[in-house]
């Protein structure tokens, strides 16, 4: 009787890493990520979306395309972000399944044959839920409040901790591709898509070398896209604040009246009062007006139609897998 064997038959999957500054990293996530796969998947490929690298991540990656077919390169003109990164890559896939991690190693290519176990249960994605970070204490209280925050914001269900760290079935990645906006935030647009999604809960690990390229400006840049992108709240809140000091000025108003009335004079005790007022009205002013100008900025980069990333040269892709 012939051995059992796990492979998935007939399975091609591509996986989709966007690499900043990781001539360091990438060598060992390529032993990992191969040493996870060969025993579960039959074909794979691995795509490395470069996005704008300053080091020798270019020729690090191209010596290990050279050796192993199935590594791809894709190098942007310059850097365009971590979600154009990924939407690169998504778009050049060839697999029937796609993985999505990023370069640093702290999500571990190890879970990926857990992830495909769900996925042959029926499931048409599987993204991961970190149990832990080992990040400092400001980090792990600003995602957690974040992650909180944005689920009471939007309409659909985005899991809380999950990142981009998943596994998708084509026709997930296909409706994602079909999207046209400019200012991506992935792992809404996966909850947006629909089909059938579940999570895995892991421990997320360290960074193998190096510092991370994201900076606390680039967390704020993602999150505001992710508010300003899934929830009409904000604006809800800028209409809410006009009707709350309407009312409150038009009561404020027929205090005045009153005290005019009774006291027979119009001179209003209150300096101090009234410059706290004109202070405050200020700051609510001002916060509207930015809420309205985040949304306003982003119709402006629909609007304009740029193109997401501009991709200055491939690597082991063929002419089948380019788009124009």
């Amino acid at each position: 009787m012939a051995a059992k064997t796990n492979l998935i038959p007939t399975l091609e999957l591509s996986v989709v890493i966007p690499v900043y500054n990781s001539a360091d990293i990438f060598p060992e996530l390529h032993r990992r990520l191969v040493a996870a796969l060969e025993p579960r998947v039959k074909s794979f490929e691995i795509i490395a979306v470069l996005d704008g690298c300053r080091d020798a991540s270019v020729d690090v990656i191209s010596g290990i395309a050279a050796k192993d077919h199935r590594v791809k390169m894709i190098e942007f003109s310059r850097n365009f972000g971590h979600q154009a990164g990924i939407t690169a890559g998504m778009e050049f896939v060839s697999g029937a399944i796609v993985v999505v991690m990023d370069d640093d190693l702290e999500d571990p290519p190890e879970i990926l044959p857990a992830f495909l176990t769900k996925l042959e249960e029926g499931f048409d994605v599987v993204y991961g839920i970190r149990k832990h970070r080992r990040r400092a204490l400001p980090y792990r209280l600003l995602y957690r409040l974040f992650y909180r925050l944005l689920g009471s914001m939007v309409d659909i269900r985005i899991p809380y901790d999950a990142g981009d760290f998943c596994i998708m079935r084509r026709d997930v990645v296909d409706t994602m591709n079909a999207m046209p906006e400019s200012n991506r935030y992935l792992r809404g647009m996966r909850a947006w898509a629909g089909f059938q999604q579940t999570g895995l809960e892991y421990d997320r690990g360290q960074r193998f070398a190096n510092e991370s390229g994201y900076t606390l400006g680039k967390y704020v840049a993602l999150a505001l896209d992710a508010i300003f992108s899934f929830s009409y709240k904000p604006l809800k809140f800028v209409s809410l604040s006009g009707f709350l000091i309407a009312i409150i000025s038009f009561l404020y108003a027929v205090r005045l009246i009153i005290y005019k009335l009774t006291a027979g004079y119009d001179k209003v005790p209150g300096w101090a009062s009234l410059q706290v007022s004109i202070l405050f009205l200020s700051g609510i002013q001002l916060i509207c007006m930015g809420i309205v100008g985040e949304y306003l900025a982003r119709i402006y980069d629909e609007v304009k139609q740029r193109p997401k990333f501009v991709i200055r040269k491939v690597v082991g892709i063929g002419p089948e897998q380019q788009h124009e």
